[in-house]
């Protein structure tokens, strides 16, 4: 069921409806988790990462409209970015692409945030471990 028009933004809504970079990565070298336990979304990010930037960023989410834009969003900023930016990286600037979410929504961009960060560790576990690529 959509959501009510007025209750999101149209860009908000645009991915929502129209989600980049859904899916996962083929052969990952970064696979991060994020849940919110209070409304039962959960997010799922991969990268590809050469060069130490991001090349490829894909998500799955399972969850509300704003947690699909969100994961969206996100996705499209992560892309090109360094890992050092990426590990300075934060829910804001997904909600400041957005155009904003309201706030009972704002939850849903730190989901993407965490995943991002859990995925930046699962990096640094594998690559220091001389394993970069997920099986």
């Amino acid at each position: 069921m959509t959501p009510p028009p007025a209750f999101y933004n149209s860009t908000v809504m645009d991915h929502f409806l129209n989600p980049r970079n859904a899916g996962e990565v083929p052969e990952a070298d970064a696979r991060g988790e994020a849940a919110q336990p209070n409304d039962g979304d959960i997010m799922r990010l991969t990268l590809r990462i050469q060069d130490g930037k991001i090349l490829e960023a894909r998500f799955k989410t399972l969850g509300c409209a704003a947690a699909i834009a969100s994961s969206s969003m996100a996705t499209v900023l992560l892309q090109g970015k360094t890992l050092e930016q990426a590990r300075r990286f934060s829910n804001q600037e997904v909600v400041a692409a957005l155009g904003g979410l309201p706030p009972a929504k704002i939850q849903c961009s730190v989901l993407a945030a965490q995943a991002l960060q859990a995925a930046l560790d699962d990096y640094l576990q594998r690559h220091a471990a001389g394993d970069a690529r997920l099986p």
